[in-house]
């Protein structure tokens, strides 16, 4: 299921809404520039095998290790037979470090790749998907907090996404990257404050394609049903060697959750036009 649109009215442009897709096209934009090549990289992590893609998300992705290891950076090692992600003050970092086999980067702080990582996506699909949502649901929250607080609402829901995952393996070197979870934050302030509101939706099941009005509280429950149980498929079987891949779900359930938590405390009541009767946001 895709929204297309809501049949909330703003009552004013959602001039950081669109700003914030504008910087993460911008981000993706970038990203394309980045060789995929294997061996495209610079100096020894080239030599290693890496390609510039990937080592430009390892420097601006969120690592869980270092998120949650403030301080520890990471490098590639050649110890296996691809290069791996290995990071300080671990055992595999000391063996390729003896070895000589250890490929330094030069990586963002860590605090500053958990801003980083919410502007980076894995694909265009990864972005157009987290971008329609945006823009579907963003403007109402924009319009409901005001522009002084979107933008640190964001990024809070954002940061928490991050943590969420972290916390999850905190021994786990795969980059996060995407918006999906600040994102989140977004949708969770939507379900609270519109769940009455109706939303245009293209639905497709295998050949069968239509578009259907449906309220959004049926549209994000949905929507967080197939976060909700992978999720607890990945607490079941977490990924203890941190080199699998895949869909970050608790940072989706992170970001929802805070942004139901906050929007309670930011959203404020509703200017309407002169001549029409004030209501409230909820």
């Amino acid at each position: 299921m895709l929204p297309l649109k809501d049949n909330i009215p703003t009552l004013r442009f959602a001039i950081l809404t669109v700003i914030l897709i504008a910087l993460n096209v911008a981000a993706f934009a970038v990203e394309f520039t980045w060789s995929q090549d294997q061996g495209s990289a610079s100096g020894e992590a080239g030599q290693l095998g890496a390609s510039e893609y990937d080592v430009g998300l390892i420097e601006y992705g969120a690592i869980p290790y270092r998120i949650t290891h403030p301080g520890e950076d990471c490098g590639l090692s050649a110890l296996k037979q691809e290069a791996t992600i290995v990071c300080e003050g671990t055992k595999e970092y000391r063996d390729a470090e003896q070895a000589g086999g250890l490929a330094d980067l030069s990586e963002a702080p860590w605090w500053v790749t958990v801003f980083t990582s919410m502007f980076l996506h894995g694909g265009i699909l990864h972005l157009a998907g987290n971008m329609l949502f945006l823009w579907v649901f963003g403007n109402n929250i924009e319009d409901s907090v005001g522009r002084v607080i979107f933008i640190p609402f964001y990024l809070l829901a954002g940061i928490a996404a991050v943590y969420s995952q972290a916390l999850l393996d905190t021994s786990a070197t795969v980059p996060t990257v995407g918006a999906s979870g600040a994102v989140a934050g977004v949708l969770g302030a939507y379900a609270l404050l519109h769940p009455r509101a109706r939303v245009l939706t293209l639905i497709f099941i295998i050949f069968f394609v239509t578009l259907v009005e449906i309220p959004a509280m049926v549209l994000l429950g949905v929507w967080f049903a197939l976060q909700f149980l992978p999720a607890v498929g990945q607490l079941a079987t977490p990924d203890v060697t941190g080199e699998g891949g895949g869909v970050a779900y608790f940072a989706h359930i992170g970001g929802f959750f805070v942004g139901l938590a906050l929007i309670k405390l930011l959203a404020r009541r509703r200017e309407e036009p002169p001549g029409s009767a004030p209501s409230p946001v909820y």
